[in-house]
């Protein structure tokens, strides 16, 4: 790459944090241009670098990047040293199937702040439910490669976001993990993402109460935004739930 990355987003996690870690985990630089008003925003949209319309944003190489998949596969391609690369269609393909299961578990956590008060018991209870799908996976495959990584014998783009989403789910709730010995211990293999750990960092805190206003004010959302994301998945849990209860009054 050449000079820093510049990072444009709002002062917050959300989609650009995956992007954070990679670049820290790559040990890349990195700059940040944080907007805080809506004003700021518009403006951003019409300078005519964002093609969709839509955050993150990211320039690299002297070009300007927008959606976060393709920002983090051009990341993984053209960080110095190659640090989370990896040749092959085989090994690429076992890398995108995982790095797909924690998207969908890490946006359901993502969106767990924005929920309103009445739903967040219930979303968590949902959160839960869903890792109990997906965190077995992972350790599963720790276990039978016998390795520190979840692809090949280095580190890769989905061991850094699982190490991502297990943060956020111990945020979540800190005995998320009780159950799962090897991704307990994930941090003391990913040293490069030690100092991004620390506090002072360029790591986003959790959202408060504050954070979401200013986020609001931005994007113009409203509060509710788990259930309206979520759905589809939120109705194939609760019709399993009735069907679970059914079959207790019927035996």
């Amino acid at each position: 790459m050449t000079g820093k990355p510049v990072l444009h987003y709002f002062n917050g996690r959300g989609r650009m944090e995956s992007i954070r870690w990679l670049l820290a985990a790559a040990g890349v630089e990195f700059e940040e241009e944080l907007f805080e008003t809506h004003e700021e925003f518009e403006k951003l949209i019409q300078g005519g670098t964002l093609m969709y319309e839509q955050v993150p944003m990211v320039e690299i190489d002297g070009m300007t990047w927008v959606q976060t998949r393709a920002i983090l596969r051009y990341v993984v391609w053209k960080e110095p040293g190659g640090t989370t690369r990896h040749g092959g269609a085989r090994l690429q393909s076992q890398i995108d199937m995982y790095v797909e299961g924690l998207r969908d578990l890490s946006d359901m956590i993502m969106y767990f702040p924005l929920s309103l008060l009445e739903e967040k018991e219930m979303n968590l209870e949902y959160i839960l439910h869903r890792a109990t799908r997906f965190f077995p996976v992972y350790e599963k495959a720790l276990r039978d490669h016998g390795q520190d990584f979840l692809v090949g014998n280095r580190l890769s783009l989905t061991d850094v976001q699982l190490l991502e989403v297990i943060l956020m789910a111990e945020e979540c709730k800190a005995s998320f993990l009780s159950g799962f010995p090897l991704l307990q211990v994930r941090t003391s293999h990913i040293p490069t993402i030690n100092s991004f750990l620390q506090p002072g960092s360029q790591r986003k805190p959790l959202l408060d109460e504050q954070s979401i206003g200013t986020a609001k004010d931005i994007f113009k959302f409203e509060r509710g935004l788990f259930l309206k994301n979520m759905s589809n998945i939120v109705a194939e849990y609760y019709q399993l739930q009735r069907l679970e209860l059914l079959s207790k009054y019927t035996e």
